[in-house]
């Protein structure tokens, strides 16, 4: 599937801003999920995902018009229709799904930055995908990032209920290269992904629902704070962010668009110290940086190149 995305030409500040956005909303996302731990993964991403289709309808619908005059000009191939109308709802239920299941099964904190080792991901993807090899600068940025998320998982870091937390980083590990095969996507579809964001979520939500069913959830809605924090998760880091981060992708230079999800891992241990749902530990510094440190690396080569 090599193509050439459509070029939108956007002034670059715009670019910047919607990445902004994106990632402020990812950096909030544990402390909603925080509030809502007492509703099941499967419920708490069918909630999301649903608020979310709503969320981003609005925005979808007035640019849909354009869409429609872009996509007329490009013949978008039968993989690529696959993988975006089946490919990547699957992506965002197992991103989501695991990321709100790798929470509860691990310390919020420790769960969360290894989820944020996606970019390093999403850069070594690219090369490979559009390359089909992987620069050195990006092995060694991999290697550095993935040190910190060893730091997490050291065995100091574990205590009683061992099994739990490998479960919960196996599990963030799912939702981290999710997140980085949607990027790819997003980055290198032949169509917009942004304005179809509505039907995709609605389809993931279809399907937590019917894992949720099928995982014998008991019926009923969850208590009124718990439900709030599962909108504002749909409406916020999986709604608005996800479609400021697919204008990002599609309109601005990678290697910078690519930089600023660095402080993703960062700000989101800061938010959860301040928050006291993390207590301050040198660990969470220490694989912050090592992740922010092997994401700048990697992106050294791949910045200067751009989808053949």
């Amino acid at each position: 599937m090599n193509s050439h995305p459509i070029a939108l030409h956007q002034p670059l500040y715009l670019s910047v801003f919607a990445a902004l956005i994106a990632v402020v909303l990812w950096a909030i996302a544990p402390l909603l999920v925080d509030v809502a731990s007492e509703v099941a993964p499967f419920r708490l991403a069918t909630i999301a995902l649903l608020s979310g289709a709503v969320a981003v309808l609005p925005i979808t619908l007035r640019n849909r018009k354009k869409a429609r005059v872009e996509t007329r000009r490009v013949a978008v191939s039968l993989k690529w229709k696959l993988a975006i109308y089946g490919l990547v709802p699957t992506l965002i239920f197992g991103a989501v799904v695991g990321y709100l299941a790798g929470m509860g099964k691990a310390p919020a904190a420790e769960a969360a930055l290894i989820t944020y080792t996606w970019p390093i991901l999403f850069i070594v993807l690219s090369q490979w995908l559009f390359y089909r090899r992987i620069p050195l600068p990006v092995i060694v940025g991999a290697g550095i990032a993935f040190c910190g998320a060893a730091v997490l998982i050291s065995p100091e870091s574990l205590g009683a209920g061992a099994n739990d937390h490998y479960a919960g980083y196996a599990l963030a590990l799912l939702a981290a290269c999710c997140w980085a095969l949607y990027s790819w996507i997003c980055q290198a579809a032949p169509v917009a992904i942004a304005p179809l964001m509505p039907l995709l979520f609605l389809v993931a939500g279809a399907g937590a629902a019917t894992a949720d069913t099928l995982a014998g959830s008991a019926p009923g809605m969850p208590s009124g704070g718990a439900l709030l924090a599962g909108i504002a998760l749909g409406v916020g880091p999986y709604g608005l962010a996800m479609v400021a981060w697919d204008l990002a992708l599609r309109t601005g230079p990678t290697a910078l668009i690519g930089s600023l999800a660095y402080a993703v891992p960062v700000l989101a241990a800061v938010l959860l110290v301040v928050a006291g749902i993390a207590a301050p530990d040198w660990r969470l510094p220490v694989a912050a940086s090592l992740v922010v440190i092997g994401s700048v690396v990697a992106s050294m080569k791949s910045g200067r190149q751009q989808p053949v």
